[in-house]
């Protein structure tokens, strides 16, 4: 019950959101902080309503170069509303051209000034990436890519793609990687306290100086540090739930032996 409750309260909360991040494009369309902003209208309320609990250690990320290129894993489509809260300014996303034509967030999408390509057609596609490396060196703007490409249900990173590095090196902008916690394996919206997440950003990677055949050993750099710092969190988040365990077991052996 308590599932599609959430389910309700998050589909309205979607649309209205929506229709708010619209009106924000309509009225400064393609300012690349509209991207923060829309990030936050839809993580900030969806954290009371999926009943997640959050902890975020992103200074590196706060604090970023001017431009810089932004790595994260990629988990579900949940993470719009995770990774929706350590959004920096100033910073804009990839997406496939097809996204355009969602109701409301496409079009929020587009206003808000993230990059679109597609993906079916190689020219256009290396076009649109031209374009972004351009924005990185002159307009004072981060991209945001989540690297694997697609959404990762495993627990292992999946290999990398190339063009977040090849953005990078271009552009001679640093790479700033954001992991979040293996959660969506462990949200139970069917609870009220449905999930323990954590985000934490590493040190910038420079990327000045290098060349694209350096690109392999930068790939390779930032996916083993992602992934310690992954298991990291995740180890961090089965400790902490075994020491709360043991005095919830307690709690419950006291309240059923009426002699205590």
């Amino acid at each position: 019950m308590l599932f599609l409750i959430r389910m309700l309260l998050m589909c309205l909360h979607f649309m209205i959101a929506g229709v708010l991040g619209v009106l924000l494009g309509i009225c400064r369309p393609f300012n690349p902080d509209n991207s923060r902003l829309c990030a936050r209208l839809y993580a900030w309320p969806s954290r009371w309503i999926l009943g997640y609990k959050l902890k975020t250690e992103v200074g590196p990320l706060m604090d970023k170069p001017q431009s810089c290129v932004v790595i994260a894993n990629h988990q579900s489509n949940y993470d719009l509303f995770v990774f929706g809260n350590v959004v920096p300014r100033r910073t804009v996303c990839i997406g496939k051209k097809s996204l355009k034509w969602v109701p409301l967030f496409g079009q929020l999408f587009w206003l808000a000034g993230n990059v679109l390509i597609d993906r079916g057609n190689a020219r256009k596609a290396r076009q649109s990436m031209l374009t972004t490396t351009r924005t990185l060196q002159e307009k004072d703007t981060s991209i945001w890519v989540f690297p694997e490409g697609t959404r990762n249900f495993g627990k292992t990173l999946l290999p990398f793609k190339k063009g977040a590095f090849q953005m990078a090196i271009t552009a001679g902008v640093p790479i700033v990687p954001v992991c979040v916690s293996t959660y969506s394996q462990h949200l139970k919206l069917n609870r009220w306290h449905s999930a323990d997440i954590q985000i934490r950003s590493l040190p910038a990677i420079p990327t000045a100086g290098l060349t694209l055949d350096d690109m392999p050993q930068l790939m390779e750099q930032c996916r083993e540090q992602m992934r310690e710092c992954i298991e990291a969190m995740d180890r961090e988040l089965l400790a902490q739930q075994n020491s709360d365990a043991p005095s919830v077991n307690r709690g419950n052996t006291t309240a059923s032996n009426p002699n205590v």
